[in-house]
């Protein structure tokens, strides 16, 4: 290759290379402006029925009462073990047993309470025998006295006829009888009122006993839980080692604490939380739909029960509620208390115009 060929070929080497840098370099055009043209319209949302009012609420019994482990008499803090405890959804008629608590502590002081009792008996019988025999004795001996007394004023009016020896010993006599038997009179009285008050002591402590073994008999009754009206059963829920729970046999528990709950299945009711502005529309309904959330499928119809005229609020909430209660018709094995539901009411045709608007 030739010189000035070469020298050519770097030329245009070089040539080539600043065409591509500067193309490189160089800022892209923007592109053109188009005609900006609307985005496209999103589809709205449906509309909210306007003519039904929505709330939320719990499903309660109209009739129930909850059962506690006893309170007993003369005992503080006594903790009981529950030895048996009917099972939960059971069906009850009134007077049937619910629970029973473990009475052998009861058992041993009710036993020991009655021997007490009749050693205190015996102890009283034979403190009024007794009394009974010291009386005698002692009245023997103020009658004994008394005749010593009228004898020796007897031979007191056979002075002239007697000796003065003979006269001084009747007069001793006398003057011996007369400072004895008013001092037996007393003793007597005192001696009796002692006794007497010996034999009340008993009577009292015999008294105060028995108090005791009836205490006794009624904690004994009061361990064994029946029911007070027919219906079924809600085991109540409480702190049992660690974690909240049903109770079970064999559980430690204080006196308060809730066990189970009666209520009549025939008569539930839902309470309801209504938002303010829905309140007046609630308050003034008669009918309801009721739904409950564990059982979607299911639907009742329910009447207002009452209504509260006070609204309620949190701490620190803008947010008032009121409260309804609607008594739901049907019966069915489903409806049971604390499960969650919700109502739906109708508004009247005006307000409902008026929420469409």
């Amino acid at each position: 290759m030739s010189r000035e060929l070469w020298f050519r070929t770097i030329v245009v080497s070089v040539l080539a290379f600043a065409a591509v840098y500067l193309g490189l370099a160089r800022p892209e055009k923007p592109p053109t402006a188009q005609a900006s043209s609307p985005p496209p319209p999103t589809p709205s949302s449906p509309p909210k029925d306007a003519g039904v009012v929505r709330a939320t609420g719990i499903v309660q019994a109209l009739e129930w009462q909850s059962i506690r482990v006893p309170e007993l008499s003369g005992v503080n803090n006594f903790e009981i073990v529950l030895t048996k405890i009917i099972p939960n959804g059971s069906k009850v008629t009134k007077g049937d047993v619910l629970a029973e608590f473990d009475r052998l502590n009861l058992l041993d002081q009710a036993r020991d309470a009655k021997v007490v009792q009749e050693d205190l008996a015996f102890q009283l019988e034979e403190r009024k025998a007794q009394t009974r025999s010291l009386s005698a004795t002692r009245g023997s001996q103020i009658r004994e006295a008394q005749a010593d007394l009228e004898r020796a004023q007897l031979q007191l009016r056979k002075g002239p006829v007697l000796s003065d020896l003979d006269r001084q010993k009747n007069e001793a006599k006398a003057a011996n009888a007369q400072l004895r038997l008013p001092s037996l009179k007393k003793s007597d009285a005192l001696r009796a009122s002692s006794e007497e008050a010996s034999v009340r002591i008993l009577e009292l402590k015999l008294q105060r006993q028995g108090v005791v073994i009836e205490r006794l008999r009624t904690n004994l009754d009061h361990l064994i839980v029946k029911s007070p009206l027919n219906g079924m059963i809600a085991h109540e829920t409480v702190w049992r080692q660690g974690s909240m729970g049903p109770p079970q046999a064999g559980d430690r528990m204080w006196s308060g604490m809730p066990v189970v709950r009666v209520f009549n299945p025939g008569r539930m009711v839902v309470q309801a939380t209504v938002d303010e502005p829905d309140f007046a529309v609630v308050s003034k309904a008669a009918h309801a739909r009721i739904y409950l959330d564990a059982y979607p499928n299911e639907a009742f119809d329910a009447t207002l029960q009452s209504a509260s005229p006070v609204a309620n609020a949190g701490l620190d909430s803008p947010v008032r509620n009121f409260m309804a209660v609607f008594l739901i018709q049907q019966q069915s094995p489903r409806l049971l208390p604390d499960l969650s539901a919700s109502l739906e009411v109708e508004r009247p045709p005006q307000a409902a115009a008026q929420v469409t608007k």
